[in-house]
């Protein structure tokens, strides 16, 4: 019998593990994938003009297409908005989600990679 004062066994109480590691990805077969599969990230600046500087682009845009937003940086004034934004997603999506930002106003241009971050 054990004493009240023996510490527990370590099968009773495994070590810690804040975070579960996920099982390794399986091997698909080779097949080429075509635009539509391939998923890549873009950091883009953003620009806003005045009018639209209260409006909640960034979350309308995670509304609208299946796309993963990061806000990188960001500078608001009264006069202007400047947001430093990744996307990820599926190519055409990040592309239509491009041209719906430049369609009502925003001006879209890509980010310089910083050799730092690279």
């Amino acid at each position: 019998m054990k004493s009240a004062s023996s510490p527990p066994s370590p099968a009773a109480n495994p070590p810690f593990q804040p975070f579960q590691t996920m099982p390794p990805k399986s091997k698909a077969p080779d097949k080429k994938l075509n635009a539509t599969e391939v998923r890549q990230q873009r950091r883009l600046w953003l620009m806003y003009p005045p009018k639209l500087i209260k409006e909640p682009l960034i979350w309308q845009l995670s509304q609208k297409f299946p796309v993963v937003t990061n806000i990188r940086q960001a500078s608001v004034t009264d006069e202007i908005g400047i947001v430093s934004l990744e996307l990820d997603g599926r190519r055409p999506d990040i592309k239509a989600a491009i041209k719906w930002l430049e369609k009502i106003g925003v001006s879209v241009e890509p980010v310089e990679i910083n050799i730092i971050e690279s």
